[in-house]
């Protein structure tokens, strides 16, 4: 037995990865990254709703809109340049740009030269170079471990992703009733430095063997494969209709923050709760052995009936309370949704599937969060969050509608009353080959091996 096999099995199971060095420094330094990042978007929501703008939900919107457009745009070409490039050197460059971009917002903001269109500008910068960097990370994390311990990882990058959201939303509240928003973007820049330090930590030679990348491999292929497949575009529809309407938390928490006549560390708050809910969402999703498309369905359920909750919360407390619920319907539902890609697609094709995927979710915001805004803005947040949950109760319906439709719900043989629900893709499952902080909040699934597959 190899040491590295009998450093797997006396680790304990739910950390098995912590036993790889490469792990263990990537984990810290993404950890302090995430909560610096948390912070910044914290403050970035706050100062153009309150400082740049009199309470203009409509502006969030479009600054939200600016940051998620390129990553659509790029889809193409950020995948490819992810596969084709030094993915530690890749990253050891966005991440020093997005360092360098949050040093300047916060210098601005100090010397009181910022304005709502150079902040516009300053989003748009952010979402290029975070268009290149999702996806770098995505395949570097799957560079870190062994292809046993892929699953692993992902529930702990969940866990870790959903422990930043809890303290950095909060932390970065408190920070701009104190000192103000400047040094929030400051403080983030810093938190960049943990990440830098530990690529430099980072064994390449422990690095797991790459592929070579197929010349011919393209990405009309994945577009092609998901066409032929009816589940996959129910899931994609049901996805974009969460992300666009649904997932809006910066315009409609702030906003109801200011509604219920709190500051930025009540704004702060409101995001550390919800990310409770998140939190207990991706630890329960690592514990089911199988992603089932039925779970998105009720994932979506929960979250129109949360959502509507929300909309009719009279106390800020209530309020808060709700948002739990909606933490934890939105990270139950992608997490779900995301793990069934992963393991139903055919493993030649998964990469662009998932990028296919991951351009849908990321793609809704930029279409979606400018009529959230405006709806909050004419209308209410109240009616922002009910806008929502008429999204989620539109997807709902699909997926409903689909899998009555598909035969696959059907009255019992042998129960007169009983309904069933056949499994929705009856293929092998194969363990997830690519995964992302982003998805962090959305991907802790647990792949079964074939043995218990077929059982």
């Amino acid at each position: 037995m190899t040491t590295a096999s009998r450093a797997r099995r006396s680790s304990p199971a739910m950390f098995r990865s912590f036993s790889v060095f490469n792990y263990r420094v990537w984990f810290i330094g993404a950890l302090v990254s995430n909560v610096g990042a948390w912070m910044q978007a914290t403050a970035l929501s706050w100062v153009v709703l309150t400082q740049l703008t009199d309470n203009d939900a409509t502006a969030m919107g479009i600054t939200m809109a600016l940051q998620f457009a390129p990553p659509l745009l790029l889809v193409g070409v950020t995948g490819w340049v992810a596969d084709r490039f030094d993915r530690r050197r890749l990253l050891f460059v966005t991440q020093g740009l997005l360092m360098v971009l949050g040093l300047i917002i916060g210098v601005l903001l100090l010397v009181g030269v910022m304005n709502l269109w150079t902040m516009y500008a300053f989003a748009f910068g952010l979402g290029i170079v975070a268009a290149f960097d999702n996806p770098a990370r995505q395949a570097f994390v799957s560079d870190l471990v062994a292809r046993e311990n892929a699953s692993n990882a992902v529930a702990l990058n969940a866990a870790s992703f959903n422990t930043a959201r809890m303290i950095g939303p909060a932390v970065a509240g408190f920070v701009i009733v104190a000192v103000g928003t400047g040094w929030v973007f400051l403080l983030n820049a810093v938190t960049f430095m943990a990440m830098l330090v530990s690529l430099i930590l980072i064994r390449a030679n422990e690095l797991a063997p790459r592929p070579k990348m197929r010349s011919a491999a393209r990405m009309a292929d994945g577009l092609r494969y998901v066409w032929g497949r009816p589940d996959l575009v129910v899931t994609f529809v049901m996805v974009f209709l969460l992300g666009a309407f649904g997932m809006n938390f910066p315009i409609l928490a702030s906003t109801m923050a200011i509604e219920f006549g709190q500051e930025a560390d009540g704004y702060g708050i409101l995001s550390s709760i919800l990310a409770v809910g998140s939190l207990a969402g991706a630890l329960l999703a690592a514990r089911r052995d199988r992603a089932r498309l039925r779970l998105v369905i009720v994932g979506l359920g929960l979250f129109a009936a949360a959502s509507v909750l929300s909309a009719i919360a009279p106390l800020y407390g209530l309020y808060a309370v709700t948002l739990m619920l909606i933490g934890f319907a939105t990270v139950t539902t992608l997490t779900t949704a995301n793990g069934y890609v992963q393991t139903t697609t055919e493993p030649a094709l998964r990469g662009r599937v998932l990028a296919l995927y991951m351009a849908i979710l990321m793609g809704g915001t930029p279409f979606g969060a400018p009529i959230v805004g405006w709806a909050a803005d004419a209308f209410g947040p109240r009616a922002a969050i009910l806008l929502g949950a008429g999204a989620a109760l539109v997807a709902f319906g699909i997926g409903l509608t689909w899998l009555i439709v598909s035969g696959r719900l059907h009255r019992h043989e042998t129960r007169r009353f009983a309904l069933t629900i056949d499994e929705t893709r009856p293929i092998t499952v194969v363990a997830p080959e690519e995964f992302s902080d982003e998805v962090a909040a959305t991907t802790p699934i647990r792949v079964p091996d074939n043995e218990s597959a077929r059982r």
